[in-house]
């Protein structure tokens, strides 16, 4: 397949960009690349350094599916600037699915967020409930849903609602809970914790590139909306998880995030996936990336330190 995957350089896309190469597919990666650029080069790689809102700038002729990642990520780094943070994961996926439809793309996979269904009481969150997002990256997601989806009659959509993603990227993230409580206990042997109780699922990195994997094979018999979260637990219990692991003292102080649910995936697995990782091989694949690969606590892998630096942040 030809497939075209934007935000291909970022902590999702380096792997999953990795493992469509190895499966012989010929891909495209359109990236602003704001966190630089892991990818090796490949001969079915071809790398464009674009912002995506300048469609015009994005090839699309003879793509069979477009995999849509590149966004404005996470609560902080989406209040820094509304606007942008409105153009990226809105504007632009509309402009992004028009264009797809103009050039014969047959699939279009879009990265929503788990974190659209806002504080929710419910046992167990399914695809049906009500969304009540709670930031502008929430609700960013939310919107960008509702556009794409309104062209499904046009294209295959899938719009995947993954829970926090766990473990080892070269495009790391160290903001993202259980790798954030893990670096904590490596550097600090101590372990800060913000409320504790809230529940959140997660999902390993090697089963959230293959959720999307499985889609791009399943092509047109799977559309709609999709959650892709399979361990729902506290962050308390993650910190914990970690100091067996690494013996650190747990600190725990308020937290200013109410969110808690836990994310039921049951439409997903009826399509066939099964999920293999989970947040224990998250908190493995950090110590061994930290002890073997030289990952480091830089600011590098925070998005917010990063994009606070960003000069053309607000063009």
């Amino acid at each position: 397949m030809k497939i075209l995957i934007t935000g291909g350089c970022g902590y999702v896309g380096t792997n999953l960009t990795t493992k469509l190469l190895e499966e012989g597919h010929n891909i495209t990666v359109v990236d602003i690349m704001w966190f630089g650029n892991y990818l090796k080069p490949h001969k079915n790689l071809t790398i464009i350094k674009a912002d995506i809102r300048n469609v015009e700038n994005i090839p699309m002729e003879g793509v069979d599916a477009i995999v849509h990642l590149a966004n404005i990520a996470n609560d902080p780094t989406g209040d820094l600037n509304s606007k942008l943070t409105w153009e990226v994961n809105v504007l632009a996926s509309k402009f992004l699915i028009e264009k797809a439809i103009d050039n014969n793309v047959k699939q279009f996979i879009y990265a929503s967020s788990g974190s659209v269904y806002g504080v929710k009481e419910e046992p167990e969150v399914t695809e049906e409930l009500s969304l009540v997002p709670i930031s502008d990256y929430n609700k960013t997601k939310m919107i960008s849903e509702r556009v794409l989806l309104s062209y499904k009659n046009e294209i295959t959509v899938q719009c995947i609602r993954p829970a926090t993603v766990c473990g080892y990227s070269p495009r790391m993230r160290l903001d993202l809970s259980v790798s954030m409580l893990t670096m904590q206990a490596l550097t600090n042997k101590r372990i800060t914790v913000f409320g504790g109780d809230q529940t959140r699922p997660n999902i390993h990195m090697k089963d959230m590139i293959d959720v999307y994997t499985h889609f791009l094979k399943l092509g047109n018999k799977a559309p709609g909306i999709f959650n892709a979260g399979f361990e729902n637990i506290s962050i308390i219990n993650v910190a914990e998880k970690v100091s067996k692991k690494i013996p650190s003292e747990i600190v725990v102080t308020e937290s200013n995030d109410p969110r808690s649910y836990r994310q039921n995936s049951d439409k997903l697995l009826a399509t066939g996936f099964k999920p293999k990782y989970t947040v224990e091989d998250g908190i493995k694949d950090v110590i061994y990336a930290f002890q073997h690969l030289d990952l480091k606590d830089d600011e590098k892998f925070y998005n917010m330190k990063t994009m606070q630096k960003i000069d053309n942040l607000n063009t």
